[in-house]
Formats: C-alpha cells, sequence, structure tokens
C-alpha cells in the first residue's frame, strides 16, 4: 500500500499502451484436444493472409462474407489435403479480440490440430500466449479487465452459482459499478483541486461538510463491494467439507451417498479407511471439495495413527465439519465434540435405518443434529440444506458481485485512502487530501484497467488457458 504520500503516483491513468507489441499475428487451438471438433483460432493484422496460404475453397479466402462458413481444405506446402474443414472470417473490429479473425473448424484429433497449426505457423503466426486472445481483446477495448477475468471465470466455474456469477461479471456489472465510484471520485477531485489552483477566484466550491460526506459514501461502498470477498473464494474455489468421527460410523458410506458413485471402499471392520479421500461436487451451488477422514480413535498400529493424524491435519483446513457417529452403536469411546478448530460443525447421527430418535449410549444428540441413512439415503437432502445454511451463515450472501483476491486488495487500498482523505479534509490539507483521492483513483482503474501495467496484465492473463 502506498502510505507515505509522497510516493502516491500523481498520474490517474498509468495506462501504458501495449497494442504495440501485439503486431504480430497469433495462432492457438481454442478447444480442448480429444473432441469431435476443434476450432483454431487466429487473430492479428496478418489471419487473412496467414489463412489464405493454408486454404483451399470454391472460393479465396478474402472473398467469402465475414461471419460466414464456407467448406474447403487445409492444404501443405505440396498442396497435399491435411483436412476437411469449415472456414469463417471476422473483420475488425467486429471480432472477439477487435483484430482481423479467422477460425478453422476441423477434426478434433491431435494429429490433425497439430498439423494445421504447423502449416499456419509455416505461413507466418506466431503460437499464441495463456490468454493472449482475450488479452488483445481487452487492449482494444472488447472489455475491460473484470470482464476479461470473467471469461477464466465461467471456464474454471464448478457450480451453477459461481457459472452465474460469473456471467453477470462478464456482462460488465461489476465493472460499472467500479466505473461509477471512479466518476465520483474524479468528481471529488476536481472539487479539492480547485481549492489549489485557483485559491482567489470565488467559485461555488463544495463545503467541507459535503466533501466529508461524499468521501463517506464512497467508503461505504468500498466495504459494501468488500463484503462479498468471502463469497467471491468460496464460489471460485470451493470450501473444504470433512467428514470425520470415530471408526465404523458409516463416513465411507456417507461419502458414498453424497457423490451418488462408490468411491470409497465400505466394510464392516474398523479403521478400514486409512488415508483421505478427496472428491469435487457441488451441493446447492456451492463448490465443494469433499474429504473423507479414517476413524478418529488411539491406536498402536502404525498405519492406522498415520491415517488418524492426516484425519486431524484436514480437520484443521476445514470449512465445514461433518462430525458423524453411529445411532445403533452402545457407547463405545463416541462423543459429539470434535478437535478444536474454527469450522462450522455439523452433528451427523448416522445408521438411523437401524434404531429411531436414540443418541449413543444414552447421550442426549444435540439439537442441530441431522439423522441419516446412507443406506436408504433418507435425511440426506436436510443434511444438503444444513450444509447451506452453515456456508452463508458464516458468510452474508451477497446478490450483486462476489469479488476475487486481486480486486479485493485494491479495493482495500483504495479505502485505506480515503480514510486518509477524510482526516485530512477535516484539517483542511487540500493538497495532502487531493493525493489520497488520486490514490484511490490509481487503485479502482487497475481494476477495470484504466490504470495498468504490463505486470499486472502478465499475472492476471497467465492463468489462463492457451486459445482463449
Amino acid at each position: 500500500m502506498f502510505r507515505e504520500k509522497k510516493s502516491v503516483p500523481r498520474i490517474l491513468k498509468a495506462h501504458v499502451d501495449l497494442r504495440e507489441g501485439n503486431s504480430d499475428t497469433i495462432a492457438a487451438a481454442a478447444t480442448a484436444l480429444g473432441g469431435a471438433i476443434a476450432v483454431i483460432r487466429i487473430s492479428g493484422p496478418g489471419a487473412e493472409t496467414v489463412a489464405a496460404q493454408v486454404w483451399r475453397g470454391r472460393r479465396p479466402l478474402g472473398a467469402i462474407p465475414a461471419r460466414h462458413l464456407e467448406m474447403g481444405e487445409i492444404v501443405d506446402e505440396t498442396a497435399a489435403v491435411v483436412d476437411q474443414v469449415l472456414v469463417v472470417r471476422f473483420a475488425a473490429p467486429a471480432s472477439y479480440t477487435g483484430e482481423p479473425m479467422v477460425e478453422f473448424h476441423c477434426h478434433g484429433g491431435s494429429l490433425v490440430v497439430r498439423d494445421l497449426l504447423r502449416q499456419l505457423f509455416r505461413a507466418g503466426a506466431r503460437p499464441a500466449e495463456p490468454g493472449e486472445f482475450t488479452k488483445r481483446a481487452f487492449l482494444n477495448g472488447k472489455m475491460d479487465l473484470t470482464q476479461a477475468e470473467a471469461v477464466a471465470d465461467i471456464i474454471a466455474a464448478h457450480s451453477d452459482l459461481a457459472l452465474h456469477m460469473a456471467q453477470r461479471q462478464l456482462d460488465g456489472r461489476f465493472g460499472r459499478q467500479i466505473a461509477a465510484l471512479y466518476a465520483r471520485a474524479e468528481l471529488l477531485l476536481s472539487e479539492l483541486e480547485a481549492r489549489l489552483d485557483f485559491p482567489d477566484e470565488d467559485l461555488a466550491l463544495w463545503e467541507k461538510e459535503r466533501l466529508t460526506a461524499e468521501v463517506d459514501r464512497l467508503a461505504a461502498e468500498l466495504r459494501l463491494l468488500l463484503r462479498s470477498r468471502r463469497q467471491g473464494e468460496i464460489l471460485r474455489h470451493g470450501i473444504r467439507l470433512v467428514i470425520a468421527g470415530p471408526p465404523n460410523v458409516g463416513k465411507s458410506s456417507l461419502m458414498n451417498v453424497i457423490l451418488g458413485r462408490e468411491r470409497a471402499i465400505v466394510t464392516s471392520v474398523p479403521g478400514t479407511t486409512r488415508d483421505t479421500l478427496e472428491e469435487n461436487l457441488s451441493i446447492r451451488g456451492i463448490p465443494i471439495c469433499l474429504i473423507d477422514t479414517a476413524g478418529i480413535r488411539d491406536t498402536q498400529d502404525l498405519v492406522e495413527r498415520s491415517g488418524v493424524e492426516r484425519a486431524e491435519a484436514s480437520l484443521a483446513t476445514a470449512d465445514v465439519i461433518l462430525w458423524v457417529l453411529d445411532a445403533a452403536r452402545p457407547h463405545d469411546g463416541q462423543a459429539w465434540p470434535v478437535p478444536r478448530t474454527t469450522a462450522a460443525t455439523i452433528h451427523v447421527l448416522n445408521k438411523i435405518d437401524l434404531v429411531r430418535n436414540r443418541a449413543p449410549g444414552g447421550i442426549p444428540a444435540p439439537e442441530s443434529t441431522v439423522q441419516t441413512s446412507a443406506l436408504t439415503g433418507e435425511g440426506i437432502e436436510s443434511l444438503f440444506g444444513r450444509i447451506e445454511q452453515a456456508v452463508w451463515q458464516r458468510v452474508p450472501r451477497e446478490d450483486g458481485v462476489a469479488v476475487n483476491e486481486r480486486h479485493a486488495a485494491l479495493l482495500d487500498r483504495a479505502l485505506q485512502y480515503l480514510v486518509d482523505a477524510r482526516e485530512e479534509i477535516a484539517r483542511e490539507a487540500w493538497e495532502l487530501a487531493a493525493i489520497s483521492v488520486r490514490g484511490t483513483l490509481f487503485e479502482t482503474g487497475k481494476i477495470t484497467g484504466k490504470s495498468h501495467t504490463p505486470d499486472i496484465l502478465d499475472t492476471i492473463f497467465a492463468r489462463f488457458c492457451i486459445g482463449k
């Protein structure tokens, strides 16, 4: 964070024009290998020239109307056919990248894709870097950085809720919110700088109370956006849901019924699970890493002891714990307490198909206990409801946006600048207040890309797949 006032950049838009480095033509497969059809994407000023060198069809590539599919062939340097394809060209700026683009739709075999790309590279294209097509779309004004990040979020979404949130961000909702905040901060800055630039003029400037009130309103909106930080983490990365408890209480059976398939080995022998098992799924729209653990008990068996230690390590990193007991077994070391943890704990009384309304060993079960039967599936929907409740009770659900880690860090810094600006306005230190508001502008500008540097873009687009 810029804490020293003199280090705050005075330039509001540290925009670096990187388009000069994008004068070459790039090509890559835009689809994963192994499907029936593959899409090869070419973008850049020489896209049509490169594509025309490998295309053979009823008419030249340039004579095909933009956005019209036409069948033809890809040929190599000896005019031998590489594959039969469909081709479509996009004229700038009406393309994904804002540049001239050509796409070949070919058969999806890895050899076909490799040979087609080899011909394109021979014709003058170079391999695209990860995320380079979307990076060019940003640099050419087709989207802001929040929308570009949403493209990666859509690809990586593991639940309907995460996908819906990413699509809303791609539509520009979050970017518009940040743009509105940026415009208001610019207006605030102009009021502060007017006091510096025209000290002797009789201007109708905002009173100090109005300046303070506007800073407070901006800060409140930044805090509201920051409230969605944890929700964003959950939707993008999921939660760790750990199934734990004593041996032979049906933990592995519970995992299988939650997954809807046989994943864990189930036997009547206590201590069968010796290691942790992890599977990803979605429950009520929440991405979840489900972890089955070894039964926790004192044991002299070195292998089982290792499993217990791994179970305890999983509990320490859990977001939600399902602490499972056997409803049909007399109390023999079973207990409701779980190891000390900050995770939300859901008590599960399993095997209720064998005995009804009885806690183990006569010990009263907590009121919040969920009764389940991994054998019949009874109580599983109630368990899903409790998991959903446990997640969103700890993290307020926001209906607008869910900021990611990068956004949250920038919003934190922007908010701190506003806190500083408020203090300086109270002291009528107008120049220092103006510098702080510039800091807010600089940090919020980084969110949408209004202010950016090459290293910021490299960090963002490095996580994209090649071809996107």
